[in-house]
């Protein structure tokens, strides 16, 4: 059985391309490696909805989304990691909020409008630095519709492609406990 760090996902391929489309090219005791015949864009490394086949930039994304798109941000050369957060953060948790609270819920899409606006620059930059293709649709759709999985696929793109396999930044603390500890009066002389 293999561990689980050397799990392969398969190869990702869009709606609009059918198998036959990609060529395998098996290498020496590797996975199958898949390149597309065209020399147009290539495949992103992950799907959209691959987030469980990472799990620290899943929970990360899941429950901190600001930190990882700072990250994104960062790595791209396009902000520093706090001014990118913050300014996630404001337009997504702090307007979402109050848009839901004022209006009753009745606007609560349209905070997502302005964070997708934001973030499809940061994607469409990573997209064109690594010459990926947009998919599985527009910049600005998979982040309104998406956002969460977008940023993660984002992290996983970027992790992958710069050859981090384990960053130092996204793992978590090792904590032991003590040993057990007692407490009794001194021994009598």
């Amino acid at each position: 059985m293999k561990s689980q760090s050397s799990y392969m996902p398969p190869p990702y391929i869009p709606l609009h391309q059918s198998e036959p489309e990609v060529e395998t090219l098996p290498s020496s005791g590797d996975p199958a490696i898949c390149q597309p015949i065209s020399a147009g864009p290539t495949h992103w490394s992950s799907g959209i909805c691959a987030c469980f086949d990472d799990m620290p930039s899943c929970c990360i994304g899941l429950f901190c989304p600001c930190y990882l798109f700072g990250k994104n941000a960062e790595f791209l050369g396009s902000g520093t990691l706090m001014g990118s957060c913050a300014t996630h953060f404001l337009l997504w948790a702090l307007v979402n909020t109050v848009c839901c609270l004022l209006t009753d819920g009745i606007l609560l899409g349209l905070p997502g409008c302005f964070v997708a606006c934001y973030a499809c620059g940061y994607r469409r930059a990573l997209r064109s630095k690594y010459n990926l293709e947009e998919a599985p649709c527009g910049d600005f759709v998979t982040h309104f519709f998406c956002h969460l999985c977008a940023i993660c696929q984002e992290y996983r793109e970027i992790r992958d492609r710069s050859g981090d396999a384990n960053p130092r930044d996204l793992t978590l603390a090792v904590v032991t406990a003590p040993p057990v500890q007692t407490m009794g009066s001194p021994p009598k002389q």
